[in-house]
């Protein structure tokens, strides 16, 4: 770990330079996550980000070729950050139903644990994941980018969550669907909390993350244990 923070192995035919790597790349994330927060991605151009960076909008095409490979990036440097808090947190942990604790509440409060990376927010980057991050994946040419990699950060995290799964219930047939609906329904009950309320049970309040995080649990330990 160096004096910026934690790093984590990104796919790197999603850039042509690791941003992770300098002080402009470094301000660039930082910026670009403020900017997809603020704009959204049908809105948020490399043009508008070097003018918050104070930059050429040359220098960032040095780093991305697309604003969809920035996001993507940005997407799979959130499931690292998950994936590193996983492991983190559930290392010297036997109790299967214990982990699948720690794994839930770290799926619902990723975005909530000490910051350990100085130009990276993970609370406006999980904002930004929670409205925008399907737009990296729900793309015409997934398979090409599948085939490329771009995704095997995701895939990599829901095995492993799908493992602790089999290790409380051997038996469940559909660990990796569960495992996947679980990140996909953590953001989205987050979402429709706050704008659509009629499509969920969280209340759009505080401890919606709290509220959440109970409804994994009784959901997943319900059917586990049918």
């Amino acid at each position: 770990m160096s004096g910026h923070g934690i790093r984590f192995r990104v796919n790197a035919n999603l850039c042509l330079k690791d941003p992770q790597m300098t002080e402009y790349g470094q301000k660039l994330l930082s910026s670009s996550i403020h900017l997809f927060d603020e704009l959204g991605f049908e809105k948020f151009t490399f043009k508008k980000l070097a003018i918050s960076i104070e930059s050429r909008e040359a220098s960032i095409y040095r780093y991305f070729e697309n604003k969809h490979k920035l996001l993507l990036w940005l997407t799979n440097w959130y499931w690292e950050w998950v994936n590193y808090l996983i492991d983190l947190n559930i290392r010297n942990i036997d109790d299967p139903e214990r982990k699948l604790k720690i794994v839930l509440h770290n799926i619902v409060n990723a975005s909530t644990e000490s910051p350990l990376t100085e130009y990276i927010n993970e609370n406006i980057l999980h904002k930004v994941i929670i409205k925008e991050s399907t737009k990296a994946y729900h793309i015409h040419n997934i398979d090409d980018e599948n085939r490329l990699g771009y995704f095997s950060s995701y895939k990599e995290l829901v095995q492993k969550v799908a493992t602790v799964i089999s290790s409380v219930s051997p038996k469940y047939p559909y660990s990796r669907m569960l495992a996947s609906s679980l990140f996909e329904m953590a953001n989205n009950q987050i979402y429709f909390a706050e704008h659509l309320p009629q499509l969920t049970d969280i209340s759009c309040k505080k401890d919606q993350y709290i509220e959440l995080e109970k409804a994994l649990n009784f959901m997943t330990m319900k059917l586990l244990k049918e």
